[in-house]
């Protein structure tokens, strides 16, 4: 499969220098290749991100952690992962970098070693900061490259390359509840595996942006179209979808952190049982995600954004009350409506703010990754002092913030198909 994509990048770059001018608008085509070779770089990145979450109950019992010191390993890795990534897309919307990507990966793999040696709460917190870095290195040039491989399917794009993290993400829960990877920290070491791999696919990517990048910028001599919006409007609406985003992924932070405590502590699933449940889950979340770029592309952004917010309140207000069998059956349709949001609200902020797509892939990202961070410290202090049920009981009322998407204005008629 690797040689097959990597020969389709080779010949789609070669194709895309030898045209003319005149006739490169077939090169605007959607580059498949290169977005599914994104989309399995984006598996790899997000498996080993999610190693550190999957194997939080045995790190809790090793090293005798408490909720918030759990929850202080999330805000380590996502503040990391938050904070930089802004910074990363403002500076490459300037000078793209093709092989940070790689470097990216790097960072990762120095992390996923450092993970596997530490001996000690403050050591697991470094290892969990240099993993956290090598993300935020990696999403905003990769969120770029999707949309210059998109030939103007932007949602379609950011949906294949987002759900291959989204797959990663289950497919870590899955190897830790597996007998495939050794348990715990020793497991981090066969992670590396993947890493050196995700540097192998990446360099390559590298390449063709690289390629692609200077024929796009000979035939680009314009700046960018403006805004759709007066300043003033993009302000309100930047933060509106950073209301909706704060909504998404508080709420996600209840699940991806604490979702096996809950299902072990009520229901008295093993550990292999409740990481088997959150897979199911988190296999929603990746299904959610395909599902809602193209649906963007074709229906309008604001009509996805509206429904996959607000639509997952009904099933978030019942979760606390149910038992064990709805409690699993009832995270299916939670993940998926949920984040068939996070596409369409990417590509709409990219609309919004024409020619600064790292930038808005970064914020995006970053702010993601922030409140999930900020989530986890909070709620893990929550469990502690007043119960892990008390906790699901409080984030169930969290999509209803979702109702101030009905403010959002409409930036462009919805398709009738997928041609850009």
């Amino acid at each position: 499969m690797l040689r097959a994509v990597s020969t389709g990048m080779e010949r789609t770059a070669t194709v895309a220098v030898q045209r003319s001018p005149a006739t490169t608008t077939t090169v605007e085509k959607a580059v498949l290749p290169v977005l599914l070779a994104l989309s399995l770089s984006h598996l790899l990145n997000d498996t080993i991100q999610a190693l550190l979450p999957a194997i939080y109950p045995v790190l809790k019992q090793t090293y005798a952690l408490t909720f918030t010191q759990v929850g202080f390993l999330t805000f380590a890795f996502q503040a990391t992962a938050s904070l930089l990534q802004p910074v990363v897309g403002f500076y490459t919307d300037r000078n793209p970098q093709p092989y940070s990507l790689a470097l990216g990966m790097g960072v990762t793999l120095v992390g996923l070693v450092l993970l596997s040696q530490a001996s000690s709460f403050p050591m697991l917190l470094v290892a969990a900061g240099f993993v956290g870095t090598g993300s935020s290195i990696f999403h905003p040039e990769a969120s770029r490259l999707a949309r210059l491989a998109s030939g103007g399917r932007h949602g379609f794009a950011q949906s294949l390359f987002q759900v291959g993290g989204n797959f990663g993400t289950a497919l870590a829960s899955g190897l830790a509840a597996s007998a495939l990877i050794p348990p715990g920290q020793r497991g981090a070491l066969w992670y590396t595996l993947l890493a050196v791999l995700g540097i192998f696919v990446l360099s390559r990517l590298g390449r063709w942006y690289r390629e692609h990048l200077d024929l796009r910028r000979k035939r680009q001599g314009a700046a960018p179209a403006p805004s759709p919006l007066p300043p003033r409007k993009v302000y309100t609406t930047l933060a509106l979808l950073g209301a909706l985003i704060f909504s998404k992924h508080f709420y996600l932070a209840s699940l991806g952190s604490y979702y096996t405590f809950y299902l072990i502590e009520k229901f008295g699933f093993s550990v292999r049982e409740a990481q088997l449940r959150l897979f199911v889950f988190l296999f929603a979340v990746a299904a959610g995600t395909i599902l809602g770029g193209p649906l963007g592309d074709r229906f309008g952004r604001k009509r996805v954004i509206w429904f996959s917010i607000l639509g997952v309140a009904p099933f978030t207000l019942m979760l606390p009350y149910a038992n064990a069998f709805w409690t699993v059956a009832l995270t299916v349709p939670i993940g998926v409506v949920l984040a068939s949001a996070f596409p369409a609200i990417l590509v709409y902020g990219q609309e919004l703010l024409p020619g600064k797509v790292g930038l808005v892939a970064g914020m995006f990202f970053g702010f993601a990754f922030g409140i999930a961070a900020v989530g986890a410290a909070l709620l893990g202090h929550l469990a502690d002092h007043a119960g892990i049920e008390y906790v699901y009981r409080v984030c169930s009322f969290l999509p209803l913030i979702g109702l101030v998407s009905v403010f959002l204005p409409d930036l462009r008629k919805p398709r009738t198909g997928a041609a850009a």
